[in-house]
């Protein structure tokens, strides 16, 4: 069974998150665990550090036994 992770991005100025956006499937919980904390950072850093800190923006993440047919990339 895969393990997919699945990245919410949300501001805590607006009080709202964007939807749940799945990144990749991987083969071990850790391994998610671990591209999740990577994925985060890249996002992070992608946002850049002024729109980080006006809209408060948080990253947060998910690994779940994927039982779907999800492919990745789709």
């Amino acid at each position: 069974m895969k393990i997919a992770l699945v990245m919410v991005i949300c501001s805590q100025v607006a009080g709202d998150c964007m939807k749940p956006h799945f990144l990749k499937h991987y083969d071990t919980f850790s391994d998610c665990l671990i591209g999740g904390y990577e994925a985060s950072i890249e996002k992070i850093n992608q946002i850049g550090k002024e729109e980080v800190n006006k809209y408060k923006v948080i990253v947060k993440f998910n690994c779940y036994n994927d039982t779907s047919t999800l492919q990745e990339g789709a």
